[in-house]
């Protein structure tokens, strides 16, 4: 009786399959790839953005074309991505806000972080910064942290929005100290750091880049650097880590990421891409000129990214549970 030979078919199916998948990442890419900023125009999202696409363009042959969708705290652009076709021709520029804080922010968050992207690579780095009003009597760290235990049921911090970055990171800073400081809500950063500069407000957790301009004019009072080691941005401020908080670490970071199911040479290319951008110098100066630098060479393949993710969601699920906020 003849029986038909399964096995050798299905292995013929499967090579063909792989063949298929082969030659259209050779063909990759073949039109301009849509490079997605959950954010608007001018945001340190966009400007990230912006930098790395004009090399990646170069680097792949084909135009990197940004595209800014704003809307519900940077998921409504990132969803767009993580429920694309997955053939490599649209990233997303996400973060610590839209893939890890917003998992646990939000009751229902329009895409599962985790499962729902490929990592390309994690990209950049920027640090927050623990800024005080000018006149707040101290000067770094360890001075803040005995100050503020004495005086805190007087004290206020700003934030630019309850679950945001300046917020949870400030909530961090008190729980470390073991304490509770009133937190006042601004609808942005701008009307937060022009209370802290009037002196009504008593410290703000800032991005670094933001922080740069009230620093140099004496504005307001730079007390520690975010990161467990100095930072190149702000190479003369001492840490949180090294003076009173051993191991804090609070940064905004981001990454390029695909739609699951991404081929996996073309996620490989696309990693080539962003490595060989991020090694660039011409490309690091312009990212720390606004106030970010790239992330370490480890940090730069798709499982390193994938993994660090990961995580993020757990680490900031943490602290906003602990911080009492409410998710919306």
């Amino acid at each position: 009786m003849f029986k038909p030979c399964v096995v050798p078919v299905l292995a013929l199916l499967a090579f063909g399959m792989q063949a298929a998948t082969a030659v259209a990442a050779d063909a990759y890419p073949a039109r301009p790839i849509s490079l997605v900023v959950p954010f608007g125009v001018g945001s340190g999202a966009d400007l990230i953005s912006r930098v790395l696409a004009a090399r990646m363009s170069e680097l792949l042959g084909e135009t990197v074309v940004i595209e800014n969708v704003p809307g519900a705290g940077g998921m409504t652009g990132a969803s767009r991505v993580a429920h694309s076709t997955p053939d490599g021709y649209q990233m997303v520029l996400g973060g610590v806000d839209t893939l890890a804080i917003n998992q646990t922010l939000y009751k229902k968050p329009l895409y599962n972080a985790a499962t729902d992207f490929s990592a390309i690579s994690l990209v950049t780095d920027q640090p927050m910064v623990l800024i005080a009003r000018k006149d707040l009597p101290a000067n770094d760290m360890a001075e803040f942290i005995v100050y503020t235990k004495a005086n805190h049921d007087k004290m206020q911090f700003a934030s630019s929005g309850v679950g945001s970055g300046s917020h949870l990171t400030c909530a961090r800073i008190n729980a470390a100290m073991g304490i509770d400081v009133t937190h006042v809500v601004y609808r942005g950063s701008a009307q937060a750091m022009q209370d802290l500069f009037a002196g009504r407000i008593d410290y703000y957790c800032s991005l670094a880049a933001a922080a740069v301009g009230p620093i140099e004019s004496k504005q307001a009072k730079a007390i520690a650097i975010l990161t467990r080691d100095r930072s190149p941005l702000f190479p003369g401020l001492s840490s949180a880590s090294e003076r009173g908080l051993p191991g804090f670490h609070a940064n905004f970071w981001s990454g390029l990421f695909v739609p699951k199911g991404t081929p996996e040479p073309i996620v490989q290319k696309l990693n080539e891409a962003a490595v060989a951008t991020l090694s660039t110098p011409a490309v690091q100066d312009k990212l720390l000129k606004i106030g970010t630098t790239v992330m370490p060479p480890e940090q730069r393949t798709p499982k390193a990214a994938q993994a660090f993710v990961e995580s993020e969601i757990k680490n900031w699920e943490a602290v906003i549970k602990a911080s009492g906020v409410e998710q919306q």
